[in-house]
């Protein structure tokens, strides 16, 4: 992979994570490559996020905006999507530059708007590469959720909140309020409820071509539209909001060593081991 300019992102308030940070950029400059701290451009071949997934969360939208391929580093508590452990970092990225090829995930985010149900305003977008979150406050009754997909009427949720959730953000808030675990390469928009009044009240996998709208219905205060862990917007009885796959994906460089299920195994503990089982050779030729 040829890398002339990089960008090194860290986690905020930590001076240890800065200075590993800053010992990397060392590091690209005695090899001739360009590098800045903390800073994302257009003409960037490479963005390497240090610090927990929380962090990537933060730079996915203007990554994604200017098609820029991320490594995550992993230097935080989660480590879903930054995969490479931080004292693999330097190997990770020797193995970069001498590659002619790098797997290169393609993680589709999501677009969310939310229309004003008195004025039909209709507010600007924001981008999620993990979920966009309706939620009540904690001490309010159950709200009730109209939703559709495209213009089909899905149905009316009665629960504490709705999920709407990428496959990247199926094992983060949607796989503990009992959504499933999809794939992180696939094209697709889950809906799970937060504790549905009906057990019945399933979790909904969607084609990442359906535009999603849910009305939020009176008798109602105000409640939450969370993206990606942040308060974006306080709605209220009868508005709107939107959700859709956004138009661009963002790009994520996969550890050379670690495959999606390896990582799956470790981080939920699947089966006690993390160990791979490598598939036998006679079967190998079917496959």
């Amino acid at each position: 992979m040829k890398i002339e300019y990089a960008g090194v992102i860290t986690r905020p308030d930590s001076p240890e994570v800065e200075r590993i940070g800053r010992e990397m950029i060392a590091w690209f400059s005695r090899r001739g490559i360009k590098a800045e701290l903390n800073g994302i451009e257009p003409g960037m071949d490479l963005v390497i996020v240090l610090g927990g997934d929380g962090t990537l969360l933060h730079v996915a939208e203007k990554a994604s905006r200017y098609q820029l391929p991320v490594l995550g580093v992993h230097l935080g508590h989660l480590g879903f999507l930054t995969e490479v452990a931080v004292d693999e970092r330097y190997h990770a990225l020797e193995t970069l530059l001498a590659a002619e090829e790098v797997r290169m995930e393609k993680r589709i985010m999501l677009s969310a708007a939310y229309v004003n149900g008195m004025t039909g305003k209709k507010s600007a977008s924001v981008h999620a590469l993990n979920e966009v979150v309706i939620v009540k406050k904690s001490t309010e009754a159950m709200i009730r959720l109209r939703c559709w997909a495209g213009r089909e009427y899905v149905t009316t949720y009665r629960a504490d909140g709705l999920i709407m959730s990428t496959p990247t953000g199926s094992t983060a808030y949607n796989l503990s309020a009992g959504g499933p675990v999809v794939h992180a390469e696939l094209e697709a928009i889950v809906l799970t409820p937060i504790c549905p009044f009906m057990l019945e009240s399933r979790p909904v996998l969607l084609g990442s071509r359906q535009k999603v709208t849910t009305q939020l219905l009176a008798p109602a205060g105000q409640v939450k539209v969370i993206v990606d862990g942040e308060l974006q917007w306080t709605i209220t009885e009868n508005d709107y909001l939107l959700v859709k796959k956004a138009s661009k994906p963002l790009l994520i460089i996969s550890s050379p060593w670690k495959s999606y299920f390896n990582i799956l195994r470790n981080k939920l503990n699947w089966g006690g081991a993390s160990v791979d089982v490598p598939l036998p050779e006679k079967v190998c030729k079917y496959c």
